[in-house]
Order: C-alpha cells, then sequence, then structure tokens
C-alpha cells in the first residue's frame, strides 16, 4: 500500500513516527508531502524521510490563507496524480481531505482541535474522522462531522505516538538531579489561523528567569528565533535546530509552553508543566487541567513559578494512564488505515 501524508506543521511529523515505522517494517511505502512551516522540513530531514516541500510560506492573515488554499489544493493535486497512492492520512492538514477526495483516494482525517475553521471542509471530505474521547461529537458537528464516519479514540492525540517511549522517559528522569535541569519554553504559534492571542508576551518573565534557572527557548520559525537572540535575552539559549524530544522531556525541570502539542506531551510524562496559552482553551486542554497533569496560568510570574516548583503538586508523577491509553488509540488509527478503502 502506498499511503499519502500531508504535514502542515511540526508537531504531525511525531504523530506519525511510530505508524511510519511499524508499517515501512511490513512493506507499505509512504508519500510524504509538507509546508515550510515552523520546524516541520528540519524534523523531516532528521527523520531521513523523502518528502516534497509544496507551500513554503505560512500566511498570517485569513483573508490571505482562504486566497492560498486552492492554490495548495491544486498544487498537491498535480503533484500526487501520477503517484499512485491507495489512501491517505493527516494529523490536521486541512489540504488532505480535499485533495484525496479529488483524486478518488480514500481518507482518514485526525484532529483534536476544536476550533480550526479547517475542520469544515474535512470533515465533509474525509472519509474516516477520529477525535479524541474528552471532544464530545456535539462539537464536530458543528462543524459538519457526520457520526456515521467520526470515532472517538482512547486518551489524546499525544499518547498516540508517546506510547512508545514515554514510560522508557518516565523512568529515565528518575535518574537526573533536579539540580541540573532545566526550564523549556515553547513561545506562541504565532501564524497559526486558530491563535488570537499576545505576541512575545513572554519576554519579560524570560528576561526574569535567566539569571537564576537555565532556560532554552524552543522557537517555532526564524522570526522568533531572532528575536530571542537579541541582546536583552543573553544567557537564554535558542537552539538553531529542533532538540531531540528525549533530551527535552528527560532534563525537563520545568516545561511552560504557549501553544498545544508540546505542551501536553511533557504534561502526561508527569513533567511539572504550565499552559500560558492566551486563547480558548481546547477541551483537550480543559480535560488535562481538569485532571491535574496541567497548569493554566496565562499571566505568569516567577513567584508563580517558584512557588509551583517548590510545592508537590506540580504534575502527575509516574502516571501513565493516557500513554497506555495512547497505544490502543494507535492500533485502532493503524487497523482502519489498513482496512481504508
Amino acid at each position: 500500500m502506498n499511503i499519502w501524508i500531508d504535514f502542515i506543521n511540526s508537531p504531525q511529523v511525531s504523530f506519525f513516527d511510530p505508524l511510519v515505522e511499524e508499517l515501512t517494517k511490513l512493506g507499505h511505502r509512504f508519500t510524504f508531502t509538507c509546508r515550510d512551516s515552523a520546524n516541520t522540513v528540519q524534523l523531516l530531514q532528521q527523520r531521513g524521510w523523502k518528502y516534497e516541500i509544496i507551500g513554503e510560506r505560512v500566511e498570517k492573515t485569513l483573508a490571505k490563507k482562504a486566497f492560498s488554499f486552492p492554490r495548495r489544493i491544486n498544487n498537491l493535486r498535480n503533484f500526487l496524480k501520477d503517484k499512485n497512492v491507495d489512501s491517505a492520512i493527516c494529523q490536521s492538514s486541512f489540504y488532505l481531505p480535499l485533495t484525496a477526495w479529488l483524486l478518488k483516494i480514500p481518507s482518514i482525517y485526525t484532529n483534536d482541535n476544536e476550533h480550526a475553521m479547517g475542520n469544515i471542509p474535512s470533515f465533509l471530505f474525509a472519509n474516516k474522522i477520529f477525535v479524541p474521547e474528552n471532544l464530545s461529537l456535539s462539537n464536530v458537528k458543528r462543524q459538519g462531522a457526520s457520526p456515521k464516519k467520526t470515532r472517538h479514540y482512547p486518551g489524546i492525540k499525544e499518547g498516540i505516538y508517546l506510547w512508545t517511549k514515554g514510560c522508557e522517559i518516565i523512568q529515565a528522569r528518575k535518574s537526573v538531579p533536579e539540580s541540573t535541569r532545566k526550564i523549556y519554553v515553547r513561545p506562541e504559534p504565532q501564524t497559526a489561523q486558530y491563535y488570537k492571542g499576545k505576541q512575545n508576551f513572554l519576554d519579560n518573565i524570560l528576561i526574569q528567569l535567566k539569571d537564576e534557572f537555565e532556560v532554552s527557548v524552543l522557537v517555532r520559525d526564524e522570526a522568533q528565533r531572532k528575536h530571542y537572540s537579541q541582546t536583552k535575552f543573553s544567557g537564554l539559549y535558542v537552539p538553531e535546530k529542533p532538540l531531540p524530544f528525549n533530551e527535552v522531556a528527560i532534563n525537563c525541570l520545568l516545561f511552560i509552553g504557549a501553544g498545544g502539542s508540546m505542551t501536553r506531551e511533557m504534561s502526561i510524562m508527569g513533567i511539572p508543566t504550565i499552559s500560558v496559552y492566551q486563547g480558548e482553551l481546547l477541551a483537550v486542554d480543559n480535560f488535562l487541567i481538569k485532571e491535574g497533569y496541567l497548569k493554566h496560568q496565562p499571566e505568569l510570574s516567577k513567584e508563580y513559578i517558584e512557588e509551583l516548583l517548590s510545592g508537590k503538586d506540580n504534575g502527575k508523577q509516574e502516571n501513565t494512564e493516557l500513554i497506555d491509553k495512547g497505544k490502543l488509540a494507535y492500533d485502532i488509527l493503524k487497523t482502519e488505515l489498513l482496512n481504508l478503502k
């Protein structure tokens, strides 16, 4: 089987890691397309996956996004029409379901963001829809998802790929002294359609933290890299390339995230995690907050951080429930893909 996957943002690369690895060993082939956004291309290169860049710029306004949408659909269609693709699957690529439908390729669409406008065409044209169990059917029905082709999977999206290494990371963290751990910060997704919050709002807290803690800023793009490389941020570590996930997770004292996926990844492994997301939270984030995996503090202060690190209520230490559910969700997704017709 030749399976097409379209990547339009960095977290989607990690999402498909175990699936690509397992199905490749079973003799299946993959056709990868991507948009050159955030760290997507760098992550694909790190894995040695062959890919085709279709769409080199992320438009920042809704009007420009709407204009560029049909252009990329057409470019994808032209690229794929002679590739003999048998099936397609994506995590929140709004382009894949429509392109696949035009090419008569059956597709699976999965997303955990009920605020994304791109769900509307994706729900309409995908053959199968997968959403996490904490995202109600009524929420996705409002965007046109048919109950007949919608299926809930156990846990949350991040568990679908972290089950392969989550427990090992939890064990490895036990051998790392707290005194050598670092604070990792993931800034806001400035170019995302769904993000309506402030930009560079973490500047002051980062300046306050850098003299007392070792702080790494995991930027999303070159613009953020340049911003946090200014003299006033001297003392912060701003990696030129994405750091290996295991390195971050094992050595993390505290994770501060202004976005979604990486923040959830850290939280479900028991790492003290604060979401500073400025917009309306997703159902999955509210679930993690309610269950004690995640703190939400959009107006973050140094005092709050120090209080959190000195207290005991700073994460679900060694709780692997959502990682275990991730294995179940992975098996469901894999089975549905292989049976897709």
